[in-house]
């Protein structure tokens, strides 16, 4: 069954969410995590997203992660593994109505991909042009494959790769 891709304007209950799942979590990774990232859309103010919490677990190494799926098995989540993502691991959970939906994975603190996600955020929370132009194409993207989520990533993917231009630029004239 196609999953169907719907884009809404930001919600500021989404910080609410992400503070109410990352203190879930923090019951079972206190001692193993070196820090709980609120990433993706949802975590840039005025920016359009799915209404989906993305979370990074991030730990020090993977000396612990066996430590961490553990803890998250016993709060119910199946470890689903990288999926094609180097050094970024993957949780899903069935029921937790309790909690808002989010996707949750877990990142060593070296890993490139939590640093692209800390990047993609913090260039987007201060470049409000940015948001706005993002916005759009996220939206129009919504509207034109709402039954495709594969187009609509196609879609986007372009104003991805410019900010991502953009962070390389910026970092090397520092």
């Amino acid at each position: 069954m196609a999953k169907k891709v719907i884009v809404v304007p930001y919600d500021g209950q989404w910080k609410n969410d992400f503070e109410i799942i990352k203190q879930y979590l923090l019951t079972a990774v206190k001692d193993t995590a070196v820090g709980i990232e609120h990433v993706g859309s949802t975590s840039v103010e005025g920016l359009s997203a799915k209404p989906i919490i993305d979370i990074d677990i991030v730990i020090k190494d993977y000396s612990v992660f066996s430590k961490v799926v553990e803890s998250l098995a016993a709060l119910g989540y199946i470890h689903e593994g990288g999926l094609g993502i180097k050094d970024r691991e993957a949780f899903d959970y069935k029921g937790k109505t309790e909690l808002p939906v989010h996707h949750l994975y877990v990142c060593p603190e070296f890993s490139a991909e939590l640093r692209r996600h800390i990047a993609f955020r913090d260039y987007l929370r201060n470049h409000p042009e940015a948001v706005t132009e993002y916005s759009r194409i996220k939206e129009e993207g919504a509207r034109i494959f709402p039954d495709s989520i594969d187009d609509y990533i196609k879609y986007k993917a372009p104003c991805i790769e410019e900010i991502y231009r953009k962070i390389r630029l910026e970092e090397d004239t520092k």
